[in-house]
């Protein structure tokens, strides 16, 4: 019994000392404040969307022709088709065409990924040399996606202390530990397809090349932004 006693006194005082922690916490003079820091990069990993089809085809080229004219061009610019080139869709209309005893079409269409905009540009100009016009760029991307993020937060949580102390210099206080940190906000923006002066739907939207083998385009940065709250003891 006076064990039991004890046990529950001991208890008491713990709770008492962890509430009166608590509470010096929240007694604090403290001071909030919120940074946000942003930055643009230059896209490193470019998707491109090809379709070959055999009812758009000109010279009425098999998807296999078609296929073969598609490795060609893209092996000419040293592109690893085995592997940057995906296969993403194989559709054919066989149950249709073949209730009306009519030819069945055949339908393939690729993923290829780029890493910068003159290599896509190339590629659009050998595509079309090779009378393939489906063609859309699908997603721009930047591959350093998680370091990038990790320095934006460090920046904004610097950010943050500097404007603490910026804001108790002209009264004389020095700014104390930080207390807490959280994340608000961590966006980015990608312009998926868009390129300056180009739209990519067809090469039949896309102007002549200045040159043989160039197509001179340029994509759109993609933003990135981070924004933390902090509070400091004063």
């Amino acid at each position: 019994m006076i064990q039991s006693k004890i046990f529950i006194l001991f208890i008491s005082l713990i709770s008492l000392t962890s509430f009166g922690q608590s509470k010096n916490f929240l007694d604090r003079s403290y001071l909030e404040t919120k940074a946000k820091v942003d930055t643009l990069v230059t896209p490193d990993k470019i998707t491109i969307e090809i379709t070959i089809d055999e009812e758009d085809t000109k010279k009425k080229k098999t998807a296999e022709e078609q296929e073969q004219d598609l490795k060609r061009a893209l092996e000419s610019l040293d592109i690893d088709i085995s592997e940057d080139l995906t296969l993403v869709d194989l559709s054919s209309d066989f149950k249709k065409y073949f209730l009306r005893g009519q030819k069945v079409l055949k339908a393939k269409t690729y993923n290829l990924i780029v890493h910068d905009a003159k290599m896509a540009g190339q590629v659009l100009v050998k595509l079309d040399q090779a009378e393939i016009s489906n063609v859309n760029i699908t997603k721009t991307e930047f591959t350093d996606r998680e370091n990038l993020i990790s320095q934006l937060k460090a920046k904004a949580v610097l950010k943050a202390k500097n404007n603490a102390e910026a804001m108790l210099k002209p009264l004389d206080i020095k700014l104390g530990p930080l207390l807490y940190v959280s994340d608000l906000q961590m966006r980015q923006n990608y312009l998926s397809g868009k390129v300056s002066g180009v739209q990519i739907r067809g090469m039949a939207s896309v102007p002549p090349p200045p040159a043989p083998e160039m197509l001179d385009i340029e994509f759109e940065k993609i933003k990135f932004t981070a924004e933390v709250y902090a509070k400091f003891s004063i």
